[in-house]
């Protein structure tokens, strides 16, 4: 599904990325770990365009994304929910969601905004809210709502669990693993593996940009 090998990666001066390489198995759940400031919200901002290597190589599903723009990312059906979340504040809950889908026209957008309000119901009940005016919890699923309705093949979950209350720990929990068996690749981002041991089949550990054994 994705393959990374020998990534580098220089925000201005400062090299975040020193020769990380990982491997996602389609279906597979994985999972990042890494302290803060390890190189894990690089990795996944190089992979959705944001950051651009120095060397390496990324490839998914056969194509090279080093060579595509930013934008080109969403419609290969890869999902993205920031730590920070990410939402425009002005736009509602909807509009929010449906960002993605505007670059991605060969989904149908009914279908998808149907299969996210299946898994996450409570973010349809409030679709008309502006994003600025949710608590910090509802922002996360919203994140998580806007990241499952273009990530038909891979999503990248970023700290999803950081700075929730422990209900909503677990509700994103039971989401996430909901997914299992929808031929969906997923890598979780954390600081430990606290709330996701029971998920991820596989661990890739990160520290100061690189691979540890």
């Amino acid at each position: 599904m994705l393959e990374v090998k020998d990534l580098h990666v220089s925000i201005e001066s400062v090299q975040v990325l020193r020769g990380l390489s990982l491997s996602l198995q389609n279906g597979a759940m994985s999972g990042l770990i890494g302290r803060n400031g390890a190189g894990k919200t690089s990795f996944m901002r190089s992979v959705m365009g944001h950051l651009q290597p120095s060397s390496g190589t990324m490839v998914f599903n056969g194509q090279d994304l080093t060579k595509l723009p930013p934008e080109a990312r969403a419609s290969l059906g890869i999902g993205y929910m920031p730590e920070d979340r990410g939402l425009v504040p002005e736009l509602t809950v909807e509009e929010n969601i449906l960002i993605p889908l505007w670059v991605s026209p060969h989904l149908n957008v009914k279908e998808r905004l149907r299969f996210v309000y299946g898994v996450l119901p409570e973010v349809e009940a409030m679709l008309d809210r502006k994003a600025l005016l949710l608590s910090g919890g509802q922002q996360k699923l919203v994140a998580l709502a806007r990241a499952l309705v273009i990530g038909t093949k891979l999503l990248l979950l970023d700290e999803p669990f950081e700075g929730v209350a422990p209900a909503l720990s677990i509700r994103l929990s039971d989401v996430i693993s909901g997914l299992r068996d929808m031929d969906l690749s997923v890598l979780i981002a954390q600081s430990d593996l606290n709330h996701s041991s029971s998920l991820v089949s596989q661990e890739v550990v990160i520290e100061r940009g690189a691979n540890v054994a």
